[in-house]
């Protein structure tokens, strides 16, 4: 991730963001532009939305988002995760932005791997809505759930292959294998 080194304000970056190709995310002040991502990358992402859509169906007052929609808090930060799900209605009256997910999932690059895994994780949790945070590996079958079982205690549980993948914020449960259906051999 690559920031700009000036401060600019919230309303700043809204107003820039909005009238941006690009996307960037805004962390206390500076903004990052976001790295493009491998086929890889796009096939988990997409793998674990057709398992959540699947999963809630028509009928859910959950709705979930992929990494077009931006996760805030105060004006602390603004991320681009690449799923997640909130069920709170509040999340319904803004397009652009939710701020009450109950489930995020990043699925893990070379180059924001460490900030996913630390600093991203630290932001997260400010979120009172949040009950999971799910990483994936794009390197190997690998998923690590981190879930809140207190205010502010964490426990993490690791999946690997032949492991199911349980998802208990919104009752979802998986094979790991089908996170990495249709990807391509990394070179």
């Amino acid at each position: 991730m690559i920031a700009v080194p000036n401060y600019i304000s919230t309303e700043e970056y809204l107003t820039l963001e909005h009238q941006s190709k690009l996307r960037h995310e805004y962390r206390r002040g500076l903004v990052y532009a976001m790295a493009g991502g491998t086929d890889n990358h796009d096939r988990i992402a997409f793998n674990l939305l057709k398992l959540i859509d699947n999963h809630l169906g028509n009928d859910s007052r959950c709705r979930f988002y992929s990494g077009n929609v931006k996760v805030n808090y105060r004006d602390d930060f603004y991320y681009y995760a690449d799923a997640f799900v909130t069920c709170d209605p509040r999340d319904r009256s803004d397009r652009y932005i939710k701020r009450h997910p109950k489930l995020i999932a990043e699925v893990l690059s070379a180059s924001t791997q460490d900030f996913d895994l630390d600093e991203k994780f630290i932001d997260y949790q400010q979120l009172a809505s949040l009950e999971e945070y799910v990483l994936i590996s794009q390197a190997a079958q690998r998923v690590e759930c981190r879930r809140r079982v207190r205010s502010h205690r964490w426990e993490t549980v690791a999946y690997q292959p032949g492991d199911r993948v349980v998802l208990t914020s919104i009752g979802l449960e998986f094979d790991l294998s089908e996170l990495y259906r249709g990807l391509d051999p990394q070179s």
